[in-house]
């Protein structure tokens, strides 16, 4: 399946698999499948379904919005739930979702750890950047000229920056087109790779890009702010949240989510 470009093996879970082994065959892009991770549809006992998302170098992440959608679509392709909205439980906490189509609406969980304007030195120059944390953390930096940033280069060392030791941090460079909209290119931790989509790292722009764009947002109630994200593939993300009590509340994510192919993996 495949989220605004972000592109992911969908399965059901099976205790005879390992999934860390299955990620790092399957998920190659030349010697197996090829996808930027594994999404693992298992039961819960807190909600109705829970996700478990395996990066493609193995290790496991607690959100993936874009992954979210597609497991959203998913289930309301294969499962038939009764439910229009229905939870589903992560490492991140548990998220909702509903699908019609191929356009999917995840609410993620809050946005926690906002630190503005943290001054990093990278490779002997000084940048300033703003860090959240929206079910994994991101790391937001500003720029001009985005179609010439070396993602590669500049977000690993962001992703591996002392500053953001241990977890690491994924690196969103960012440029804004107007007071709507953003576009958005991202490193991505666990797939050590710009990859054409992230809809945490949306979300996290979306989040960040608003405060900045309207000033002193956070000390007054509002309903329903809304920000627009133009990804690397092309595909523009919704993402609407509520401002009140200085939090960051109620975060949709919107997009599409489709189906690619289906068949037998031979390992």
């Amino acid at each position: 399946m495949v989220g605004a470009g972000n592109d992911f093996l969908v399965i059901t879970a099976d205790k005879s698999l390992d999934y860390k082994k299955l990620a790092l065959k399957a998920c190659h892009r030349t010697n197996g499948i090829g996808a930027d991770g594994i999404l693992v549809l298992d039961k819960s006992k807190t909600a109705d379904y829970r996700m478990r998302i395996i990066n493609a170098d193995g290790s496991e992440a607690e959100m993936c919005g874009n992954g979210a959608r597609c497991i959203a679509t998913y289930i309301v392709n294969r499962k038939k739930p009764t439910k229009k909205l229905f939870s589903i439980e992560t490492l991140a906490g548990t998220i909702l979702g509903e699908a019609k189509g191929e356009i999917a609406r995840v609410r993620l969980s809050e946005p926690t750890d906002y630190r503005p304007n943290i001054s990093l030195e990278l490779n002997g120059k000084k940048i300033h950047v703003h860090y959240i944390d929206t079910g994994v953390p991101h790391t937001i930096v500003y720029v001009n000229g985005l179609a010439d940033i070396d993602v590669n280069k500049i977000g690993s060392t962001i992703r591996y920056h002392k500053a953001f030791a241990p977890r690491g941090t994924n690196a969103n460079f960012v440029e804004q087109i107007n007071p709507n909209l953003v576009s958005v290119r991202t490193y991505e931790r666990g797939v050590e790779s710009e990859t054409r989509a992230c809809g945490t790292g949306s979300v996290a722009a979306a989040i960040i890009s608003y405060l900045e764009t309207n000033p002193g947002t956070l000390q007054r109630d509002q309903k329903k702010a809304t920000m627009n994200v133009l990804t690397q593939s092309r595909e523009t993300l919704e993402v609407t949240f509520d401002i009140t009590a200085q939090k960051i509340t109620n975060v949709w994510l919107k997009g599409s989510a489709k189906f690619i192919a289906q068949g037998e993996y031979l390992s």
